[in-house]
């Protein structure tokens, strides 16, 4: 047979990998094996308890004191003849403190790890020993007519042949099943030892997310941090320069009247650019974060915008206490956007924006970390065409990116021939 490729050379390779003298086998068989020193305190607490019944289940009180000794032991075993690392439970306290040992032995993990230390370990100590002897006495057993050799007459089985032949199959068979019996074990024990020794994973995630959610805030102010920085930059520094050309070159234009035409034209298109980029920088610094909203607040910011939209815009703004400055921007641009985009695609006459703080409805779900119930409302309402669609480019695919940035909800209801109403729900608590 050709095992140089294929469905054969994958078979012989499966086979070699499994066999009873592999590596896979001798691992495993190692690995349980050694399950049984860590569970031999509590066979000789049980025992004790067993053979002195006056003490009652004293002895088993022991384990408590041995739990972080077991719990290493264990975690050694795994991480060296498995290479499997149970991550270990952080906890808040020291245990050598009154205070420390009571959350200790308040602790969930604590009484995990006492079922795995009172359970699983004494089950594994005896899935390890069936599998040692599951080794011996198929070893024993293969190896018969050897022993028939071996041993002196006066001493051998008075067996038929045939009854040797048996012995010598069923020893065999036990052989090969010794390896995955002990795999069988390890894979039982590494599930227990990953749910009962290590942290509990629920909470994990949950302390995960939150931390997720922590940094992602932080991230969040960060950036908005920069984006505050750099308008300031160019509100102090490009910007006053372009405002002092633009002053120079008008003050030219107004005091050298005996100029050629040629220069008062070159003049004159320089301070009309000088102007034209004014205007465009100003619109990229209120783009970026305008001066008005941290001063003034969210009212006053957004009531700039009204005022500059090209249709009437109806404004109300309820929010009391003002939000976070991360919240606040955006907000802000949700109604910038969302005006603009009014503007290009909805042939709009009027529109109007409501910006309201109040609490979340109770649901049965769960709140969103950092949501608190807190939320701002933002609803923008025109009475365009309709038909606003996020898959067909309009700009909505990017607002939604935004308000998902601080965990808010976006909700848009535009039918055709319209009104279309936008709704944004963004956590305060963030």
């Amino acid at each position: 047979m050709d095992f140089r490729g294929g469905a054969p050379r994958r078979t012989y390779t499966w086979i070699a990998a499994h066999a009873p003298w592999s590596a896979w086998a001798w691992r495993n068989t190692a690995f349980t094996a050694a399950a049984i020193p860590p569970a031999l305190p509590v066979f000789l607490g049980l025992a004790y308890a067993l053979t002195e019944p006056a003490l009652g289940p004293a002895p088993l009180l022991l384990l408590p004191a041995l739990c972080p000794l077991l719990t290493g032991l264990q975690r050694s075993r795994f991480r060296s003849l498995l290479d499997l690392d149970v991550p270990r439970v952080v906890r808040a306290g020291s245990w050598n403190s009154p205070r420390g040992l009571a959350e200790r032995v308040r602790s969930e993990a604590t009484w995990r790890q006492y079922g795995y230390h009172l359970l699983v370990s004494p089950l594994a100590a005896v899935a390890g020993a069936l599998v040692v002897l599951a080794w011996t006495f198929g070893v024993a057993a293969a190896c018969v007519y050897g022993w028939f050799w071996i041993l002196p007459s006066e001493t051998r089985t008075p067996l038929s042949s045939n009854d040797y032949d048996l012995v010598t199959a069923g020893g065999v068979l036990l052989l090969l099943a010794a390896p995955w019996l002990a795999a069988l074990c390890t894979r039982l024990d590494a599930f227990a030892a990953a749910a009962l020794l290590g942290p509990n994973r629920s909470r994990e995630l949950q302390r995960r997310v939150e931390d997720l959610a922590e940094s992602r805030a932080g991230v969040l102010d960060a950036a908005d941090l920069e984006r505050r920085r750099i308008e300031r930059d160019l509100h102090d520094g490009a910007q006053q320069r372009l405002v002092a050309l633009a002053m120079n070159l008008g003050i030219a234009r107004a005091t050298l009247p005996d100029l050629p035409p040629e220069a008062k034209a070159v003049i004159d298109e320089a301070h009309r650019e000088a102007k034209e980029a004014i205007e465009e920088l100003n619109s990229l610094v209120r783009g970026l974060h305008p001066a008005v909203l941290e001063d003034r607040g969210l009212d006053a910011a957004l009531s700039g915008i009204a005022a500059r939209a090209p249709f009437p815009v109806g404004l109300t703004v309820d929010i009391g206490q003002r939000p976070g400055a991360t919240v606040e921007a955006v907000a802000y641009f949700v109604v910038s956007e969302t005006l603009a985009n009014v503007a290009k695609h909805a042939r709009a006459q009027r529109c109007s924006v409501h910006v309201v703080r109040g609490r979340a409805p109770d649901g049965p779900g769960p709140q969103a970390p950092g949501r608190g119930g807190d939320l701002l409302r933002v609803s923008v309402t025109d009475d365009g065409v309709g038909g606003a669609d996020p898959a067909r480019g309009t700009g909505l695919v990017g607002l939604r990116k935004r308000v998902g940035s601080v965990d808010g909800t976006i909700m848009i209801d535009s039918p055709l021939g319209g009104p279309t109403v936008i709704t944004v729900e963004l956590p305060c608590g963030l």
